[in-house]
């Protein structure tokens, strides 16, 4: 009987250790999930966070190499404009180099051709003036003639031709007036003769020509003329 009773006593401490116990409460998973959503949505704004500091950060590099690439551009612009000027001076200083060169060259030959001219009218003088009359005398005009005529043909080659005034219009730029002789045969301002040739050197006036040149008739001649 004892027993009995000592088991119905173990059996009402057990049944009230076990009502005692502590129960889990069904809100325990949600409290994780919003902690884990929480988490989460850290996480995500700190990604945000970064890749929008990443993304300013090249925004602002890229920035930094367009200044950098517009100031190329503009050194770029200055030294290509520094070049073309250097390039036009250079240009500007071949051509009057050569054109000096040009008209230094003009000038030494104008001055040597110039002192062989009168050798050259002594011997047109000579060949319109002296009559050989013997052989002789011939062979010799014959030898100074080839001399001349070889003369004549290195100034052609270098440049040089004689001018052909006479019957022309009296020029102040090509003749020189040592003469004037009224007439009615030429029209006044006309070279009736030529009495020293001139000469050009290529488009210059190396001589000018000394010649005659018809004016108008006197009132005497005209009357003469008419009658």
């Amino acid at each position: 009987m004892i027993d009995e009773q000592n088991q119905q006593v173990d059996e009402t401490q057990v049944s009230a250790s076990e009502s005692s116990e502590p129960t889990s409460t069904p809100s325990e998973p949600a409290s994780e999930a919003v902690e884990t959503e929480v988490a989460a949505t850290a996480s995500e704004s700190e990604d945000e966070t970064d890749y929008e500091a990443a993304f300013m950060e090249l925004r602002s590099n890229y920035a930094a190499k367009e200044r950098e690439i517009e100031g190329l551009k503009k050194q770029a612009d200055e030294l290509n404009n520094q070049y073309m000027r250097i390039a036009a001076d250079f240009e500007n200083f071949r051509r009057r180099t050569q054109r000096e060169k040009e008209e230094l060259e003009t000038q030494i030959k104008c001055s040597t051709v110039k002192e062989l001219l009168p050798v050259v009218d002594n011997f047109e003088r000579a060949r319109s003036q002296i009559k050989p009359q013997t052989d002789g005398e011939a062979n010799i005009h014959k030898s100074y003639q080839g001399v001349y005529k070889d003369m004549v043909d290195r100034l052609k080659k270098v440049g040089v031709a004689p001018m052909r005034a006479e019957g022309k219009e009296f020029d102040p730029n090509l003749h020189e007036a040592v003469m004037r002789e009224p007439t009615s045969e030429h029209p006044e301002g006309t070279v009736i003769e030529e009495l020293m040739r001139g000469y050009m050197l290529e488009d210059k006036v190396l001589r000018h020509a000394m010649v005659k040149v018809a004016a108008p008739p006197e009132d005497g001649d005209s009357a003469e003329t008419e009658g």
